[in-house]
């Protein structure tokens, strides 16, 4: 790991190239948004709001010369909140990301074998295979990657990443990092492409507050692919993502016949978390779209802590298990630790054997896909056939007639066979 005095004193060609002349000039990233308003939509996570927008401004935009010579060298611009316009010289081969929604990304575009750093690398290798099992011809290992939930810029100069597929906005939450550091890492390394607050609509620092933009799931998907030059994958994905939604939208019951549920997780069943099922942000781009009744009513914010009795006081049709598919939980003893509590096992969702595990809340497109139609089949059996018994193993091996898309495709987007 390298040392402040190892630091080079000039931006490197590469990074130079890739953040573009607004980056000399020092506008970059201001904070301007590329094109107005995002247009995110009901079933993707965003909802067309922020707390800015409006045109790109400062200095980022092409001048007839800088168009020139994107011509001839290859380079391109592209653009998201925070950071505005981004110059790439290339399509980034080594991807840092922070949060597993990044990776997901990098992974549907890829990039899995050229990513650098993720949170908590080992757990989410574990649980991200247990949906990859089910791509013919894909693999992916993100064990023993460099874990970023607090990185450090030392680390990020060693790793020496094409992209830091990362939201400024949310690194700089940590007290060991400044816009300075934002900016410099930008300038000497690489540039960071990345939006997290998104998950929630969380609000920005004010240091970020000016121009920050929400964005949908898929929506930020095409922003990172077109960062990629992927445009191709991006839209077999999306193919795929629409046709999944309009099958729900086909077949999904009236809200009046639809079941209550709620989301939960806990490492131990003595300290129960729950999370929303229909606020905007992509945290729920798998749920909102099935729209299912909240059995809380509105009343438990995410990440409240709860026990028997207030799960037994909404009485939920549905338990929504978040983590029941990471090939570490015991999804058996979970069930047999509410049926055993003399509360727990009069929740009707305990009676009924409705049960169901979950994966991750930050989705990237390939795990939204999986969700979506797990969790349609965990709400809606009658609609979209049964969902198995799960207790152990990897996503189940769903009869081909009853699957809600198509594996193949997806598989073939993901290895580039377009």
């Amino acid at each position: 790991m390298p040392n402040r005095d190892e630091v080079p004193a000039e931006p490197t060609r590469r990074a130079f190239a890739k953040y573009g002349g607004a980056a000399a000039l020092g506008g970059l990233l201001a904070g301007c948004t590329g094109g107005g308003d995002a247009a995110g939509s009901a079933d993707d996570g965003g909802d067309g709001t922020g707390s800015g927008g409006g045109d790109s401004a400062g200095s980022g935009g092409d001048t007839d010369e800088d168009a020139e010579t994107d011509k001839v060298d290859g380079s391109y611009t592209t653009s998201i909140a925070p950071m505005g316009e981004v110059t790439f010289e290339s399509p980034p081969e080594t991807v840092f990301t922070r949060l597993t929604h990044h990776a997901d990304m990098a992974f549907a575009l890829g990039r899995s074998d050229g990513i650098t750093a993720m949170h908590a690398p080992d757990y989410y290798d574990g649980l991200w295979n247990q949906y990859v099992e089910r791509l013919p011809g894909v693999s992916l290992d993100w064990t023993g990657l460099y874990s970023s939930w607090q990185p450090s810029k030392e680390k990020l100069y060693a790793l020496d990443s094409d992209v830091h597929l990362a939201d400024p906005a949310w690194i700089t939450q940590q007290d060991a990092w400044s816009r300075e550091d934002i900016d410099e890492v930008a300038e000497r390394v690489s540039p960071w492409f990345g939006n997290s607050l998104s998950d929630r609509h969380q609000e920005p620092t004010d240091e970020w507050a000016d121009g920050y933009q929400y964005y949908g799931l898929w929506e930020q998907f095409e922003l990172v692919a077109e960062a990629f030059q992927e445009r191709e994958r991006y839209e077999a994905l999306a193919g795929v993502r629409e046709e999944l939604l309009a099958t729900i939208d086909e077949n999904i019951p009236p809200a009046e016949e639809r079941p209550s549920a709620i989301m939960v997780a806990a490492a131990d069943i003595e300290q129960i978390y729950a999370y929303t099922l229909s606020n905007p942000g992509f945290l729920t781009a798998h749920t909102r779209p099935l729209g299912p009744r909240d059995a809380f009513e509105g009343s438990i914010e995410s990440g409240t802590v709860i026990d028997f009795e207030t799960i037994l006081d909404a009485d939920p049709d549905v338990i929504l298990y978040l983590g029941g598919m990471e090939p570490g939980t015991d999804m058996a003893g979970r069930r047999t630790a509410f049926e055993e509590d003399p509360v727990g096992s009069e929740v009707t969702a305990v009676k009924n054997d409705r049960i169901h595990p979950q994966g991750a809340r930050y989705q990237g497109p390939i795990l939204n896909l999986f969700q979506l139609e797990m969790t349609a089949k965990q709400l809606y059996p009658d609609a979209f056939g049964a969902w198995p018994r799960y207790e152990e193993g990897p996503y189940p091996e769903i009869p081909e007639a009853e699957r809600l898309f198509d594996r193949g495709r997806v598989a073939d987007a993901i290895n580039g066979d377009l």
